[in-house]
């Protein structure tokens, strides 16, 4: 096991840095890289001898941001297994599709469980176990009977690169969701570009807020953070809180935090109405999963004083695409999501061809954190992987210094007319608002023009704006094509479970009203 392995990576950082913090639960314990690397070798051993798992098998789990999860995540990878983490949201129906297509072999919970999942997992005949870690010092308890051979039956396997790893599923923004397999490659290639782009080390510490069930939170906050020896701490919560977010990354001695445009605006919201005292020194904010406004940006690195570095990244990818560097490598732009991270990248038209800075095509890239292909499904594959380069489905271009900038999903541009419209620009408008604290465009079907361009917005806390005030002011920021026809003014936006406001999901929400 070396370091062409997620698996083997940690275990020299256990080695590296036996007594340095590796995981905290807040306020509750904490686990030393060493402690930790124990941990997980005997809950894979447990899955191996007692749960029955070999390699190659799939495993759920479903679990709050929870010390459990991280072990058993890592225990199923050490046993040669995939890990399949799923939302601990999902209805019964959901639980069914997920695991059935995901051909899980076992489902693992917290002890409290999960009663949809389970519910799920009995129809499928898949077995449940649940993970109880009590204290630092403990073993975790697993609900299974031990077999007599439990001791160190993990010790024997010897991890490969092109082990899966990781089986997810994509956000399915047009179509039903396409399952992702992930191999130990894929994994510690993304974490080894996280760890270099970010320059982490063992001295820096995170609070995650993302679900670990989605690439951003699981790779960027958890992974690439353990791989570098660093310290990660999870909220007592199990999941974000706004109010609990500070005193964390304070008592925590946090350098950094990654997260969607949406829990941005909620820290700042709540900057607004109840700043902290002070602030800790951040090296740098990370923002990814979505397309930050420059107004948003600017505001963030107003009120918390540290540089805020817009990404890209995607499932298929394990993460990271492309990020803006820290200052001491080079400018970070608003409104661009950086430079390309360990992986060659090209925008490329429709016959497959390069194109010159400034002028627009898909992004496609190629590398060794890129997925092989989507499961059973050749149709995708062919389309996804054409000219043997991995299309992202975004159109964008490079700037005169190969900085990568987001026009937007090619399912996505709105065609008014035959004028393709760019729904983030329209977003970026609505943010410099200074009433609006959230705002989404979208594309509605339109018998004039095809489609037509309306949008939602939630006014800042103790304000009211109206469709007028925003259409006249859009008309000020916007040609008159990119004003919108529509505007619904609303307290709530209809969001995925990683944060992100998905345009057509907002389109049929606002549509279906009367």
């Amino acid at each position: 096991m070396d370091s062409d392995t997620l698996t083997g990576l940690l275990k020299n950082v256990a080695e590296k840095f036996p007594d340095r913090r590796a995981l905290s639960v807040s306020g509750k314990f904490d686990l030393t890289h060493a402690r930790l690397n124990v941990l997980i070798e005997r809950a894979a051993s447990r899955l191996v001898s007692s749960a029955g798992i070999n390699p190659g098998d799939v495993v759920a789990l479903t679990f709050p941001n929870t010390v459990e999860f991280v072990i058993m995540f890592l225990a199923v990878l050490r046993a040669r297994a995939t890990a399949a983490p799923l939302n601990a949201a999902y209805t019964a129906e959901e639980f069914e599709f997920y695991l059935s297509d995901s051909d899980s072999k076992l489902l693992l919970t917290s002890k409290e469980g999960n009663a949809p999942a389970q519910e799920a997992a009995s129809k499928l005949n898949i077995s449940h176990v649940t993970a109880t870690l009590l204290d630092a010092g403990s073993d975790l308890a697993l609900s299974v009977a031990d077999s007599d051979s439990v001791s160190d039956s993990a010790s024997e396997l010897v991890n490969s690169p092109d082990d899966p790893a990781l089986f997810l599923h994509t956000s399915g923004t047009t179509s039903r969701p396409k399952g992702v397999p992930l191999t130990q490659l894929n994994l510690v290639s993304s974490v080894k570009n996280i760890k270099s782009v970010y320059k982490l080390t063992e001295s820096d510490s995170t609070v995650i807020v993302l679900p670990l069930f989605h690439v951003h939170g699981l790779l960027a906050g958890l992974l690439s953070s353990l791989g570098a020896g660093a310290a990660v701490t999870l909220p007592a919560a199990g999941r974000f809180s706004a109010t609990t977010f500070w005193a964390d990354m304070k008592k925590y001695d946090a350098t950094w935090y990654t997260a969607v445009p949406t829990i941005h605006q909620i820290i700042l919201d709540r900057h607004a109405s109840q700043p902290e005292p002070e602030y800790p020194k951040l090296r740098f904010i990370r923002s990814c999963s979505a397309s930050l406004a420059p107004v948003i940006l600017s505001r963030l690195e107003e009120a918390f004083g540290a540089p805020v570095l817009e990404a890209y990244a995607m499932t298929e990818a394990t993460h990271l695409m492309s990020s803006n560097p820290l200052p001491e490598e080079g400018p970070h732009k608003p409104g661009s999501v950086g430079k390309p991270v360990g992986q060659e990248m090209a925008i490329l038209n429709e016959k497959g061809e390069m194109q010159e800075p400034h002028s627009k095509g898909e992004v496609c890239i190629r590398g060794p954190n890129v997925t092989k292909g989507y499961k059973n499904n050749p149709e995708a594959n062919k389309a996804g992987f054409e000219f043997g380069w991995f299309h992202t489905g975004d159109i964008g271009y490079f700037d005169s210094d190969g900085y990568l900038h987001l026009v937007g999903r090619i399912k996505e541009l709105i065609n008014r007319g035959g004028e393709k419209i760019s729904p983030i620009e329209v977003d970026s408008v609505l943010l410099t608002h200074p009433d609006v604290s959230q705002g989404v465009a979208f594309g509605v079907p339109d018998e004039k023009y095809g489609e037509e361009i309306n949008c939602a917005v939630i006014p800042r806390e103790g304000t009211t704006v109206t469709e007028e005030d925003i259409k006249t002011f859009c008309k000020k920021n916007l040609a008159a094509f990119k004003v919108p026809k529509r505007v619904f003014i609303t307290d709530n936006l209809p969001k995925t479970a990683s944060g992100k406001i998905q345009r057509r999901i907002v389109a049929q929400h606002f549509l279906e009203k009367p």
